[in-house]
């Protein structure tokens, strides 16, 4: 297959419930169940071509951009400043099979869900042990208007599709280092030239590029808000022909230089005064300087923050060689790898002992590449 200069990611939409659940569902549910944030709603247009661009310059083994004058990434941080999900926490994983087993009083499956939601599928919506996603979105698609709190509960319970068994802790789950988990899963799957189909919260990804790279916002979204992604909601990119537009992109990326990149973007009174006080507890701010696994069910990915040392206002000295983590990258819960929680076992204890990797560096005015780095 011959290399396309206009070649373009096609960006995977998926439909989702939580586009047509209102504003008092969301504030219910999230008081309901603990959540450190409620979900808000905004929407925001993907710049494909952009993105695309930077896909490309996405390495997998060390799970960094590379960049002309060096590598940044996504990390915990942004993702908790972005989508104010909570960082420290267990990981989200679970068993796809015999689940019932693990609830208690040990009731069969189908009583739990009739409890939980009021109603069972039937049969014809039923594939093996998963429920097809349709029938969720036909019979819990809108809550009705003024539902009493069983109902609210109910259509909660809905929205994340059964993903726990006990969804009173749902809060005590790092749901940042899941959606990271999976955002860098997508993105290393694309690094086969093979692969042209990009999912993955995609929307985590352009925010991410527009408060890092300044030159590449669009112009007049200067209000700041909680969550900090919503700040370009309301942002619909061009819709030209994208071919030209992707090789417009790529040449804009070719030509930045240091100073085009913000390190520490969060550090502005600005975000200070909107950002969520539960965000910054201790517990979450140092998991952002943790190297360690990011789970989601049967994906594993590594978070190596420690080359990106000046984005937490570090000096970035000479790096240490990438883990090889490859073999993961065929584990997606099929087949013999069901039973992830058994056959993974390894990255589950390095989450749980997370602390032990956090980084201490010191902090100062000017971060950046040191010289060694540079020579390297």
């Amino acid at each position: 297959m011959e290399d396309d200069p206009g070649r373009l990611y096609r960006l995977d939409g998926v439909a989702h419930i939580a586009e047509v659940i209102n504003d008092e569902f969301c504030l219910r549910f999230s008081r309901r169940f603990n959540l450190a944030v409620s979900v808000t709603d905004f929407a925001c247009g993907t710049d494909e071509p952009l993105v695309s661009a930077f896909v490309e310059r996405w390495r997998p083994e060390t799970h960094t951009f590379h960049m002309p004058f060096g590598e940044y990434t996504i990390t915990l941080q942004d993702v908790a400043y972005q989508l104010g999900l909570p960082v420290d926490g267990r990981y989200v994983n679970g068993c796809l099979t015999d689940f019932q087993i693990y609830i208690e009083g040990g009731r069969p499956a189908w009583v739990w869900f009739q409890e939980l939601l009021g109603v069972i599928p039937p049969p014809s919506q039923v594939q093996k042990f998963v429920v097809n996603c349709t029938w969720f979105h036909e019979s819990f698609g809108e809550c009705p208007a003024g539902a009493d709190e069983e109902t609210v509960r109910r259509f909660a319970r809905a929205y994340i599709m059964i993903l726990l068994a006990r969804l009173e802790e749902m809060g005590t789950y790092s749901w940042g280092s899941a959606a990271l988990a999976w955002l860098y899963r997508c993105m290393c799957r694309v690094a086969n030239r093979h692969v042209v189909k990009l999912a993955g919260p995609l929307q985590l990804l352009q925010s991410w590029i527009f408060w890092r790279f300044p030159r590449f916002r669009p112009a007049g979204y200067d209000t700041y808000s909680w969550l900090l992604a919503s700040r370009w909601s309301g942002y619909n990119p061009s819709d030209g022909e994208k071919g030209p537009r992707v090789q417009n992109w790529r040449l804009r990326i070719d030509m930045l230089q240091a100073r085009d990149f913000i390190w520490m973007p969060y550090n502005s009174p600005k975000v200070l005064q909107v950002v969520h006080p539960e965000v910054l507890e201790p517990r979450h701010t140092a998991m952002w300087r943790s190297v360690t696994s990011l789970i989601y069910f049967a994906v594993i990915e590594w978070h190596q923050i420690d080359r990106v040392l000046p984005q937490f206002g570090g000096v970035q000295p000479r790096p240490q060689r990438a883990l090889n983590i490859d073999f993961l990258m065929s584990k997606d819960g099929r087949g013999s790898d069901r039973w992830f929680p058994s056959a993974l076992q390894f990255w589950h204890l390095h989450w749980e002992s997370r602390a032990d990797h956090v980084l201490w560096f010191d902090v100062v005015a000017d971060p950046g590449p040191s010289h060694e780095f540079l020579e390297w």
